[in-house]
């Protein structure tokens, strides 16, 4: 079944090229933050992460999480929050009935809270690795506990607690996926490395094709087109360097066999020019 698929660029943090890429250049880039609305013609509105929101700058107000925003700056702006950006196409909070959420990176929830209604998904093994970290224990993993809803636990579906199916060649070599909606619309599979149970979804927009939301599994799509892993400072702090480089591997081998698939990465600077101009995938 196809579905429709909006990215939204939610803002950006600033971090040198060098560390995102091997070989990359000593220069200060833009990582903008991409979020997905997902329109499902039978289950309705969802969302695949929800980017930067003004409440980041909330939640690193005070130590030890204001290095947070030291460390990597953040630029964001009221109107870039996915909120705010899917009032002004009609879309009130409320009609979003699930968010799925790749991993806890504060980049990736920062909108989570605007959405007090939404169902939510994620892999277990994402939750628990951040489930009661604060302070210095949280910021390891780049979490920030003040963007959690208070209710999260309770309104989450965790989808590894079902069981997997096969997928077909095409995708060689990710081999399951979950399936939550039973009709192949939206398939979830486990991307662990960048973050402890971070999760892509593989769906098929209605006019763009076949697309795979990778999250942070590459920070670019020059990263899986030639197999690049990041600066080794960056590999330090991944959660699981072997897995990471199994999955970039696994995107480049992916690439490689389907040409035809969009793999969007969530900060990559491809992807981010999608969401400009007249192409804009219905911005």
């Amino acid at each position: 079944m196809n579905v429709r698929l909006t990215l939204f660029d939610t803002g950006f943090c600033r971090q040198w090229e060098m560390f995102s890429i091997k070989g990359g250049r000593l220069r200060n880039i833009a990582f903008h933050a991409i979020a997905g609305l997902i329109e499902h013609p039978v289950h309705g509105l969802f969302l695949f992460d929800t980017g930067y929101s003004p409440r980041f700058f909330e939640a690193t107000r005070s130590l030890p999480y204001a290095l947070y925003a030291k460390i990597t700056p953040v630029v964001t702006r009221p109107e870039q929050s996915v909120k705010a950006q899917l009032e002004e196409r009609g879309i009130q909070v409320e009609h979003i009935k699930g968010i799925f959420l790749s991993h806890f990176h504060a980049d990736h929830i920062g909108g989570l809270r605007d959405f007090p209604d939404s169902h939510l998904y994620c892999l277990s093994s994402a939750y628990e690795h951040v489930r009661g970290k604060f302070g210095l224990r949280a910021l390891r993993e780049g979490f920030l506990p003040d963007l959690m809803p208070h209710d999260f636990a309770e309104r989450t579906t965790f989808i590894d607690r079902s069981m997997p199916i096969p997928l077909s060649k095409a995708h060689e070599p990710f081999t399951e996926a979950y399936d939550y909606f039973g009709d192949g619309s939206i398939l979830l599979v486990e991307l662990n490395g960048h973050a402890t149970g971070q999760m892509g979804l593989f769906l098929r927009d209605q006019d763009q094709g076949d697309v795979f939301l990778c999250a942070d599994a590459a920070w670019s799509s020059e990263a899986y087109r030639n197999n690049l892993l990041p600066h080794p400072i960056a590999q330090l702090i991944m959660a699981d360097g072997t897995s990471y480089k199994e999955n970039l591997t696994r995107l480049h081998q992916l690439s490689a066999h389907w040409p035809s698939l969009k793999i969007l990465p969530t900060h990559c600077p491809e992807v981010w020019q999608m969401t400009q101009g007249a192409f804009a995938w219905r911005l």
